[in-house]
């Protein structure tokens, strides 16, 4: 988090009035959306949240996750600058390489397998007990979840999609993990057996700590990603019918 934190504040302060001397460096809904990015974060990597997830109820785990890649992926993206973004990736392969994994068909294959692959019981016992393991998974969930929210509210307009195509898009990623989701909801039996312990946070037992966690993975996520797609629809498509409506009835 320093690490992040000194990073960005470097680059708005020391980077930034050198690459853009007479514009905005970063405007004010910027630094909210990095200062609320880095706060969820922070909030999703340290006690207790991280201390009950890795130890005692995959449910815990499942909303670390869900802060992961849903919450703190976006706001990052919109608190970086377009400046920031050309400084990084530049105009050559490294700008060739990311326009590619960030086209909605890589980007959404990608976070969707590493959805996958973090939901194996074999992958997550072995990494909530070995500290590099989990915190590799963690570092590749938050930056395929960062590729597949390029497409929406990246920093380089040209890659994202048109309003339609992102609603579609959001769809799409909202109806793959139930494939986990469900198989979590209706197992029967402990699956993760790392969680399979004397010790009941709140009560819980394994198997309703179960059910919640692809609740959450289901409903959650769901319920987050079709909130964006109705703003979107109302805000472009609505918006744009009323306002023609209206012109037209001026017009008569």
């Amino acid at each position: 988090m320093i690490a992040i934190i000194g990073s960005y504040v470097y680059a708005i302060k020391v980077i930034g009035p050198r690459v853009v001397p007479h514009g905005v460096v970063v405007t004010r809904r910027q630094i909210q959306a990095f200062t609320a990015g880095a706060l969820l974060m922070w909030i999703a990597s340290d006690w207790p949240i991280h201390d009950i997830a890795e130890e005692y109820l995959y449910s815990v785990h499942m909303m670390q996750h869900m802060m992961l890649s849903y919450f703190v992926p976006p706001l990052m993206l919109l608190a970086t600058p377009k400046w920031l973004f050309d400084a990084i990736f530049g105009t050559g392969r490294g700008f060739r390489a990311i326009k590619f994994l960030s086209r909605a068909a890589v980007a959404g294959l990608l976070f969707n397998v590493m959805v996958m692959v973090a939901h194996i019981p074999d992958v997550v016992n072995r990494s909530v007990s070995n500290g590099p393991m989990h915190y590799s998974l963690h570092i590749l969930l938050v930056l395929t979840s960062l590729l597949m929210w390029m497409p929406i509210c990246g920093p380089e307009r040209s890659f994202r999609l048109q309003y339609g195509a992102m609603m579609i898009y959001l769809f799409l990623m909202s109806v793959i993990p139930t494939v986990p989701a469900a198989w979590l909801t209706f197992a029967e039996g402990s699956v993760y057996k790392h969680y399979d312990i004397p010790v009941r946070v709140w009560g819980l037992s394994v198997t309703t700590d179960q059910q919640l966690a692809g609740a959450v993975m289901k409903s959650a996520g769901s319920m987050f990603l079709w909130t964006i797609i109705v703003v979107i629809f109302f805000r472009r498509f609505i918006g744009r019918f009323f306002a023609e409506a209206s012109y037209s009835k001026e017009s008569h």
